[in-house]
């Protein structure tokens, strides 16, 4: 009996590899042979969590404090600089605007009542920016007595370009009123103009030449209030003031009155030639044309009247008077 085999399959021959296959085969990480000595791959670092420092508000810190990150800004971005810069500096003005104010009110009392407080604190306020401009912390000098000068001085130069008055005439008539007062009181009494003269180093000529020319015409505002003391209230110039060219209603009447009594006893024309001469103004040729007359005769009726007037002017004058 013969011993049957198991008929074994036919291997089949494997295809060789396309080369498209080995470009996209991907060789596997495990069998894949470490060479001796090389070093482990390094693990990337985690990056650490930064915790930001809460900013401090401006208005919580102190001048000095603010002055020291302006110095350090204005170092770094220079005067005219960034969006910080412009905040320090804002912040350091609403720090020091009382003192803005304190200058202008100081000056205010030696100035006219026309004067507005506003005016000067908005001069003051130009004179504060360019003192935190041109301020240099590290020189070692304090801030208030640098724009103390700067603010005064912002305030005078406003005041001096709107006065119409030259600056000589105000200097000369401010030494020639220190020198009066001191005078005064030394001798206890008003000084003679010899002794203004003697003191002023001055000859009496000069000094008269002075004094004229120190006179300047003040402007005064007529929408002023004037206090007159009557139970705190207060009136405008305009309200109290005389207006000199207007007509005088009492003396319109008298006038009229007058005009009136010279005229009852003249006739229609002659009182209608009267009046529109006298009183309107018009010519003797106008009055004529209106009358249909011609000029001589309106001229010989005006002189006739003004004859008739005078006569019953002159035996009546004692009843007009009283």
């Amino acid at each position: 009996m013969t011993s049957s085999k198991p008929i074994s399959k036919p291997k089949r021959a494997s295809k060789p590899a396309s080369p498209i296959s080995k470009l996209m085969s991907v060789p596997d990480k495990k069998s894949k042979p470490k060479a001796a000595g090389a070093a482990k791959p390094k693990r990337m670092a985690k990056k650490k969590k930064v915790t930001k420092m809460p900013v401090t508000p401006l208005a919580e810190l102190l001048t000095e404090d603010l002055w020291t990150a302006y110095g350090n800004e204005s170092k770094l971005v220079g005067r005219e600089g960034s969006l910080q810069l412009q905040e320090l500096r804002n912040e350091l003005m609403e720090r020091h605007m009382p003192l803005v104010r304190y200058h202008a009110e100081r000056l205010q009392q030696t100035l006219p009542r026309s004067i507005e407080l506003d005016d000067l604190i908005s001069a003051g306020t130009f004179g504060l920016m360019d003192a935190i401009r041109g301020f240099d912390p590290d020189r070692g000098y304090k801030f208030k007595t640098y724009c103390s000068t700067r603010i005064r001085g912002a305030i005078l130069d406003q005041l001096r370009s709107q006065d119409w008055v030259p600056r000589l005439v105000r200097v000369k008539a401010t030494r020639i009123e220190r020198m009066y007062q001191k005078l005064m009181g030394e001798y206890g009494r008003e000084p003679t103009h010899s002794e203004l003269a003697r003191h002023l180093d001055l000859e009496h000529g000069e000094l008269l030449k002075e004094m004229e020319g120190a006179k300047a015409k003040a402007m005064y505002s007529l929408s002023e209030k004037w206090d007159d003391g009557d139970e705190g209230e207060s009136v405008e110039k305009m309200d109290i003031l005389e207006d000199r060219t207007a007509e005088d209603p009492v003396n319109e009447l008298n006038k009229r009155d007058l005009m009136h009594y010279m005229t009852k006893s003249l006739t229609h024309k002659e009182q209608f030639i009267i009046e529109q001469y006298y009183q309107l103004g018009h010519t003797m040729r106008e009055i004529g044309e209106m009358l249909a007359l011609t000029e001589s005769r309106v001229c010989q009726i005006h002189s006739n009247v003004m004859s008739r007037l005078r006569g019953l002017l002159d035996r009546k004058q004692n009843n007009l008077l009283t």
